[in-house]
């Protein structure tokens, strides 16, 4: 975990307009910038960013976040990834909080790994281009392969001389733990001594999302029936094969602008397509696609398009994992391409827009395509037909999400066509397996969870039968305003002793104001700060605005409108002094309180008025009309004491 001081430290430093700077052309544009959005095509400009409030907004498609957010939406970072890329940037040095000597040690290896990777990076590239026997032999094996020096150092392959321990020496020599240098495969024990694992190879290194080299892919140049044609780095801290896609790292961006990403199974295939300007692809390294790896694709986009050799091999691969992708709610589609070409080669031969072309005319839906398949094989064995509609009905059976429910019924009533059987009977087979599989997951919940569940379904069903009172009487604008007041001048003076936070509550204690508040989002920001001020803290807009909880950031980022600010041209019809929501704060928190007191009021004087209708003493009835010309005169005077309020 990283440590809060880091975090504050990180946090003062940032500026949103160098960070979002770095990724989109800004254009000043009164107090904000503005333009292109990053996150789907327009053609006029309709991304804002407030360098004020320290948050963007895109008024297209409706994106909005601060700096944070944007690294994460824009590079597909996690939380703590973001925190460690602005940390480079700024050079700030990261703390981490106390944390098991077992998780330490992990942390400190997988550190080491990162360092001993990086060093074999620059070690294998450099005997690439500048070593002879890299020129003579890896260089010229990538160059007939039609590998531009550009593309190769983009990805930054490299190559392992023939020499025994070349690598080695070099590791050694720069003290690099011996232990360490085993676990990333890039040596092995041969006579008691450490020698290079991928002599005579290429080497591909693998990247994580922030581009650090996590592992190694290495390919054997020309055939040799006694060694397998790639090596692979070996499971470990850093490294697990089945997390990782090829080319992610570079293809991130590019599948979130085509919303779609294209599957290839090799490190050539991917490197090859991005030299021909096809950048939304990446490789699952010959394997099954996993969860792992379907997550980290719809973490881009919905949309995933597999590319794989036309013949029965590519095929079986292409089908691999396809039930899991369902689940996942990917629309999948295939590409078979003729002959025994490969994505490699097929580009190579055809040109990018040729391919592009291509691909877009050869889609086809893979649930359909693997009916297809499998209706070609089962032939005219009416066993093997009635295999084929189970299986073809447990496939549309993982579509069970609620927003899958039309994508379901249409495979039913297509699959049910090409099988020529009742499209009610197979609907009904469908629903058959998504009830068995319901069944097996609620067996295996405890008597506790089961319990916990129905408990909260009764709770839930409670809440939901609320006064119709408290329902008319919602106002989200105040509750919204309330908020944003808090954060933006809680801070504030409000008088010589009290700050404007210290004087909101002490109006909420007064008067009862917490039960007014009935949207829960704007609820949890005012407990957030009363507990913040209760703990010694002093919040600040930042402290909310990058609040590690990234849905109460988007609740507050929600807050903060940047569309519309003062024009500079007002000052030429207005006579006197401008004033901005920050000259008036005093005057918005007061509007927001009466506002909320009139509300209470106005409650109150209904439960009286329904006390009154439901007594029958003439005495509780004199007691209760009193009541009632005592809140209409509140009621009065709270309404005098502001003619105007303007909420901004």
């Amino acid at each position: 975990m990283i440590s809060q001081l880091t975090i504050q430290q990180i946090l003062s430093r940032i500026d949103i307009i160098d960070i979002v700077g770095s990724f989109v052309k800004l254009k000043k544009r009164g107090t904000n910038y503005l333009g292109q959005c990053p996150f789907h095509n327009e053609k006029t400009p309709s991304f804002t960013v407030s360098p004020v409030k320290e948050i963007y907004k895109c008024f297209g498609c409706g994106k909005s976040g601060n700096t944070i957010s944007f690294l994460m939406e824009h590079e597909k970072y996690s939380y703590a990834e973001a925190l460690r890329w602005l940390a480079n940037r700024y050079n700030v040095e990261v703390e981490e909080t106390e944390v098991s000597s077992a998780t330490r040690a992990l942390h400190q290896t997988a550190d080491s790994l990162y360092i001993i990777n990086n060093f074999a990076q620059q070690f294998f590239s450099n005997v690439l281009l500048r070593s002879e026997e890299g020129q003579d032999i890896g260089l010229s094996y990538l160059k007939e392969r039609g590998f531009s020096t550009a593309i190769i150092e983009k990805f930054q392959l490299g190559y392992c001389s023939q020499q025994r321990d070349a690598f080695a020496k070099a590791a050694l020599q720069a003290q690099y733990n011996p232990e360490n240098l085993q676990k990333t495969g890039l040596v092995v024990i041969r006579d008691e001594q450490l020698v290079d694992n991928y002599r005579g190879r290429i080497i591909f290194p693998i990247h994580n999302q922030t581009g650090k080299i996590m592992g190694f892919g290495a390919r054997i140049i020309g055939k040799n029936d006694r060694a397998p044609k790639y090596i692979n780095t070996p499971e470990n801290e850093i490294y697990i094969k089945s997390k990782i896609l090829y080319g992610s790292y570079f293809a991130r961006q590019a599948i979130d602008k085509a919303d779609e990403c294209l599957l290839v199974e090799g490190y050539t295939d991917v490197v090859s397509l991005h030299q021909a300007g096809i950048e939304h692809v990446v490789a699952s390294g010959g394997t099954s696609l996993t969860p792992d790896q379907l997550r980290l694709i719809k973490k881009y986009t919905d949309n995933l398009t597999i590319i794989y050799d036309g013949d029965a091999a590519g095929i079986k691969a292409a089908l691999r994992g396809l039930d899991l992708a369902l689940e996942e709610g990917l629309h999948v589609q295939l590409v078979l391409l003729p002959g025994n070409e490969d994505p490699d080669s097929y580009v190579n031969k055809t040109g990018g827009e040729a391919f592009k072309q291509f691909i877009a005319d050869n889609k086809k839906d893979i649930v359909l395509f693997q009916l297809e398949v499998s209706l070609k094989d089962a032939g005219s064995d009416s066993n093997k037909k009635a295999a084929v509609v189970n299986r073809i009905a447990e496939t549309i059976s993982r579509l069970n999400k609620a927003e899958d429910f039309t994508k379901q019924q249409d495979y039913i009533r297509q699959c049910a066509g090409l099988l020529k059987i009742d499209e009610t009977g197979l609907n009904t087979l469908v629903n058959q397996f998504i009830r068995e599989r319901i069944t097996k997951q609620e067996n295996k919940m405890a008597s506790e969870d089961a319990k916990l569940t129905a408990e909260t379904g009764v709770q839930e069903t409670a809440t939901t039968n609320e006064d119709a009172l408290t329902l008319l009487n919602k106002d989200e604008l105040i509750e919204r305003n309330m908020a944003r007041a808090l954060i933006e001048f809680g801070g504030h003076a409000w008088d010589d002793k009290r700050k404007v936070a210290e004087y909101i509550f002490e109006e909420f204690e007064t008067n009862g104001l917490h039960e007014l508040i009935d949207d829960k989002q704007m609820l949890w920001i005012i407990e957030t700060y009363q507990t913040w001020i209760k703990e010694g803290v002093d919040p600040s807009p930042q402290s909310f605005l990058y609040h590690p909880d990234m849905q109460l950031s988007a609740v507050v980022v929600g807050l903060m409108d940047t569309r519309y600010e003062l024009s500079p041209n007002w000052k030429d019809h207005y006579d006197g002094p401008l004033l901005t929501r920050e000259d008036r704060y005093k005057e918005e928190v007061s509007s927001t309180l009466i506002y909320l007191k009139l509300r209470k009021i106005k409650r109150l004087i209904a439960e009286n008025q329904r006390d009154l209708e439901k007594t029958g003493s003439a005495e509780e009835q004199l007691t209760l009309m009193q009541t009632h010309l005592h809140f209409k005169q509140l009621e009065k005077t709270l309404t005098t004491e502001y003619e105007t309020v303007i909420f901004k």
